[in-house]
C-alpha cells in the first residue's frame, strides 16, 4: 500500500509470531488499524504498510523489517511507526541499532507505548520497557522449557510432528502405541544387521530391490538414517535393573519406575539431551533476491540432565540391538566422493529446477570393471512438496570438461577477467547493507557505553545503594548486551572480510592465473580448477536438457557459446543483470 503525498512520510510496521497469534490473536489488523489512527491524527502521509506474519522478535533477519531497512535507506522517511516497542525487536541492542541506523538517514522510530523522549531521562525509560520486552520472552521460554521437563518427568512424551518410526501416539498424544506395520520394517533392520551381519549397504539395497518404502513414502533409503534407528533407545528393551539405574542417576523419577511392570521390557525415549538454539538468518542470492532460513545450534546436555520416558517394548531381541551397535563401532561410513576430487562440488553445481546443490554421486560399471561418477540433484528421488522434476544423473566429467573450457578462455583474456572482477566487487558492495565500518563504529560505542553502564553500577553498589541481588540482575542484563553487540560486530567484520576477500582473490588471479601460458592453465589440476572456481565465485545451474547456466565474475556483457570441444567468445555490447551475466551453452 503506497499513499503517501504529503512532506510528512511514515511507514506503518506490524510483526506476529506464530506462538503470540495463537495464544492471544494479537492479530495484524487490529496492530494496522491503531498505527492508521495515530498517523492520521499527527498528520503523517502513510508511505507503506509493512507486515512481518510469523516472524520471531529475537532477530532482524525478518522480510518485513528488511524492507523498512531498504525503504528507510531510500529516504524521505520521518518516521516509522509500530504499535510496541517489542514489535521492532525484543533485544534491546537491536533497537539501538535501529535507531542509530535510521538517524543516519533523518528518520525516528516510534512506538505507540513509547513513555520517553529524546532527553536522557525519556531515553532510560524506554530501554526500562526494552528490558521488559526481553524479561517477558525469557520467562515465556522459561515456562514453556519446564513445563515440557515436568512432563517428561511424569513419563510422558512431549509430542512433536513426527514420531519414532514404528511407533504412533496414543490417543492423548503423551505416550507411545506399536505400528505393526512399521515396526516390522524396523525389527527387520535389526535383524539382519544383528543376526544375519549385513552390512548397512546391503540393508539399504535389498529394500530399494523389494520395494520397500522409506517412513516418508520414497523409493530409497539413505543407510545414515539406518544408522540412526540402529543408535536409537526407543527400540532397545530396557530391563527391570536398567530402569532401577536410571532411577539412581535422576534420570527417570521414583513413581514413574513404580508404575511399570517389572515382568516387561520398555524402551526409552530420552527428553533435554540437548540444548538448541535457532535464529533466523537471510541470504541474497545471484538473482537478487533474499530469502530466509533457520540456522539451529546444538550443544549436548550433560547425560545426568537427560530425562528418560519409557515406551513400550519394540519386540526387539536385546542380542540383535547389542550386535548391530557392536558392528556399527568399527563402521567406516565411505566417502561419498569415490576418492575422486569433484571439481564442482561445494555449492558450485546446482539444480536448474530447484536452485538446491547437486550432489555426487558413484555407480560401478560391472562390464568396465569401474566406477562412474555423476552429478545429481539431491532431492530427484522424494516426494511431497520438496520433490524436483529434474531426474538426469549428469557425467561428471564431460560437465567439467565444458565447465573449463569456457573459464579457460576467460582466464586467457586479462583484461576481460579484470573487468567482471571489478564489476563483481562493485556489485558485493553494493549488496551490503549500509556502511559496515559505520555499523561497526555504532556496535564498538553500544560497548563502550555497556562497560560505562556497568562501571556506575558497580560505583552505585560500592556506595549501598543496590542490594547484591539488583546489582546481580543488572550486571546480567549488561552481559547479554555486550554479548548481543559482540555478536553483530563479528558478523559486520566478517561481510567486510568477505569483501576484502574477494579484492585480494581479484589480485591473486590477475597475477597467478592470468598471467599464465594456455599449455599451463590447461595443465592446472582439478584441485587448483576448484580453488579458482571458488575465488570467481562461480555458480553452475544444470537443467534436465543438458544445458549449463553459469554466473560469476564473468565481466559485463561477456557471452559465450559451447560448441563441441571448444568455446568461441561473442563480445555483446548489451547490458546483463547483476550479479553478472548468464553463460548458456548446451
Amino acid at each position: 500500500m503506497t499513499r503517501a503525498n504529503g512532506h510528512k512520510k511514515a511507514i506503518l510496521y506490524a510483526r506476529v509470531s506464530t506462538d503470540e497469534q495463537a495464544r492471544s490473536g494479537y492479530s495484524l489488523a487490529q496492530q494496522l488499524e491503531a498505527l492508521r489512527e495515530r498517523a492520521s491524527r499527527e498528520g503523517y502521509a502513510v508511505l507503506e504498510e509493512v507486515q512481518d506474519p510469523g516472524q520471531s522478535g529475537a532477530s532482524l533477519e525478518r522480510p518485513g523489517m528488511d524492507r523498512v531497512r531498504d525503504l528507510v535507506a531510500g529516504g524521505d522517511v520521518s518516521v516509522v511507526l509500530a504499535q510496541d516497542r517489542d514489535r521492532f525487536a525484543r533485544e534491546p541492542a537491536y533497537h539501538y541499532l535501529l535507531r542509530r541506523e535510521f538517524e543516519e538517514h533523518g528518520t525516528k522510530i516510534r512506538a505507540l507505548n513509547d513513555r520517553g523522549d529524546d532527553t536522557p531521562e525519556g531515553e532510560l525509560t524506554d530501554g526500562i520497557l526494552d528490558q521488559l520486552g526481553k524479561y517477558e520472552r525469557a520467562k515465556i521460554a522459561e515456562r514453556s522449557r519446564r513445563g515440557k521437563l515436568r512432563k517428561a518427568r511424569e513419563g510422558k512424551l512431549i509430542a512433536i510432528h513426527t514420531p519414532n518410526y514404528g511407533f504412533r501416539y496414543n490417543a492423548t498424544r503423551d505416550g507411545y502405541e506399536v505400528d505393526e506395520e512399521a515396526m516390522r520394517v524396523v525389527r527387520r533392520i535389526f535383524r539382519m544387521m544383528g543376526s544375519e551381519h549385513c552390512t548397512l549397504y546391503a540393508v539399504k539395497r535389498t529394500f530399494e530391490r523389494e520395494g520397500v518404502p522409506t517412513p516418508g513414502g520414497a523409493r530409497f533409503w539413505h543407510a545414515k538414517v539406518i544408522r540412526t534407528y540402529l543408535l536409537e533407545d526407543v527400540y532397545k528393551p530396557h530391563a527391570r535393573d536398567e530402569i532401577t539405574a536410571m532411577v539412581d542417576a535422576g534420570q527417570m523419577s521414583a513413581a514413574v519406575a513404580a508404575g511399570l511392570d517389572p515382568n516387561k521390557s520398555y524402551g526409552t525415549w530420552w527428553f533435554n539431551r540437548r540444548r538448541t538454539r535457532r535464529t533466523q538468518v537471510s541470504e541474497l542470492g545471484s538473482n537478487g533476491e533474499r530469502t530466509y532460513r533457520k540456522r539451529g545450534h546444538h550443544v549436548q546436555r550433560p547425560k545426568e540432565e537427560w530425562v528418560a520416558v519409557p515406551v513400550p517394548d519394540s519386540g526387539i531381541p536385546r542380542e540383535w540391538v547389542e550386535v548391530a551397535r557392536e558392528a556399527l563401532k568399527s563402521n567406516r561410513v565411505p566417502s561419498a566422493a569415490g576418492r575422486r576430487i569433484w571439481e564442482l562440488s561445494g555449492g558450485i553445481c546446482k539444480c536448474g529446477e530447484c536452485s538446491r546443490n547437486m550432489m555426487i554421486h558413484s555407480v560401478l560399471d560391472p562390464r568396465a570393471k569401474a566406477r562412474r561418477f555423476y552429478y545429481r540433484c539431491r532431492t530427484r528421488n522424494r516426494d511431497g512438496p520438496e520433490a524436483c522434476s529434474h531426474r538426469k544423473c549428469h557425467r561428471a566429467d564431460e560437465v567439467e570438461r565444458r565447465v573449463w573450457n569456457l573459464i579457460s578462455g576467460l582466464l586467457k583474456d586479462p583484461e576481460r577477467l579484470k573487468a567482471g572482477l571489478e564489476e563483481m566487487i562493485e556489485h558485493e558492495r553494493a549488496r551490503l547493507r549500509g556502511d559496515p565500518d559505520q555499523e561497526a563504529k555504532s556496535w564498538l560505542e553500544r560497548l563502550a557505553e555497556v562497560d560505562q553502564e556497568r562501571r556506575g553500577y558497580l560505583r552505585l553498589a560500592a556506595k549501598g545503594r543496590l542490594r547484591d541481588e539488583e546489582l546481580d540482575e543488572v550486571l546480567a542484563e549488561l552481559e547479554d548486551a555486550r554479548e548481543t553487540a559482540e555478536k553483530e560486530l563479528r558478523s559486520v567484520r566478517a561481510r567486510r572480510d568477505a569483501l576484502e576477500d574477494l579484492e585480494r582473490d581479484k589480485d591473486a588471479l590477475l597475477e597467478s592465473y592470468a598471467s599464465m601460458s594456455p599449455t599451463a592453465l590447461d595443465a592446472l589440476s582439478p584441485e587448483e580448477r576448484h580453488h579458482v572456481y571458488k575465488m570467481l565465485r562461480l555458480t553452475v545451474e544444470m537443467s534436465p536438457d543438458g544445458s549449463l547456466d553459469v554466473t560469476g565474475v564473468l565481466g559485463d556483457s561477456f557471452v559465450s557459446e559451447y560448441q563441441h570441444d571448444g568455446v568461441v567468445l561473442a563480445h555483446d555490447q548489451g547490458d546483463l543483470p547483476a550479479p553478472g551475466p548468464v553463460v548458456t551453452f548446451d
